[in-house]
C-alpha cells in the first residue's frame, strides 16, 4: 500500500486519484485559512513555483479541526488561497485528518510517518513528504517552514 492507493474531492468537489501524480515528489500539507501558519501558504507557493518542473506537487488538504481556523466553504478557502497567496498548487475538499472521521489517506500517512508523541496530527500544516514511488519519507511539523524543506526536496527530486 501506498499514497496512490487513495483518491480524495478536489476543491471543486471532482474526484481525484492520487495515482495521478505517480512518478512525482509530493508534499501533502493539511491547510488552515485563519492560522498563525497560513503565511505559509506563501512558502509552499514559492516551493511549487521552484520544483514543480523537476516534479514536485504539493497537495493542499483544508481542515476544520484546529479552533476552527478554517470554517469557510470549498469556493471560500479556494478564493482566499488564490487571492491572498497565488496558490496554484492542487487544493482538495475540506477532510478531518484526525478521529474517526479522518479521511483514509491522513489516517496512512500518519500510520506510516508518527508525530513526536504520538501518531495523531496535533496542528494545521503538518506537512508529509512522499518520494516518486508514493512511500511517505518523512513528516514536519507545523512550524517548519516550507523554504526549510528544500534540502529534503532536492534529495527525492
Amino acid at each position: 500500500m501506498n499514497v496512490y492507493d487513495f483518491s480524495a474531492k478536489t476543491l471543486l468537489g471532482e474526484e481525484k486519484s492520487l495515482s495521478d501524480y505517480k512518478g512525482k515528489v509530493l508534499l501533502i500539507v493539511n491547510t488552515a485559512s485563519e492560522c498563525g501558519f497560513t503565511p505559509q501558504f506563501e512558502g509552499l507557493q514559492q516551493l511549487y513555483d521552484k520544483y514543480k518542473e523537476q516534479g514536485l506537487e504539493i497537495l493542499g488538504f483544508p481542515c476544520n479541526q484546529f479552533n476552527n481556523q478554517d470554517p469557510g466553504s470549498n469556493e471560500e478557502i479556494s478564493e482566499f488561497c488564490q487571492r491572498n497567496y497565488g496558490v496554484t498548487f492542487q487544493m482538495f475538499s475540506k477532510v478531518d485528518v484526525k478521529g474517526e472521521q479522518a479521511h483514509p489517506l491522513f489516517s496512512y500517512l500518519t500510520e506510516e510517518a508518527k508525530g513526536m508523541l504520538t501518531k495523531q496530527i496535533k496542528w494545521n500544516f503538518t506537512k508529509f513528504l512522499i518520494d516518486r514511488n508514493g512511500n511517505v519519507i518523512k513528516r514536519f511539523a507545523p512550524q517548519t517552514k516550507p523554504e526549510s524543506l528544500e534540502q529534503d526536496i532536492e534529495e527525492l527530486l
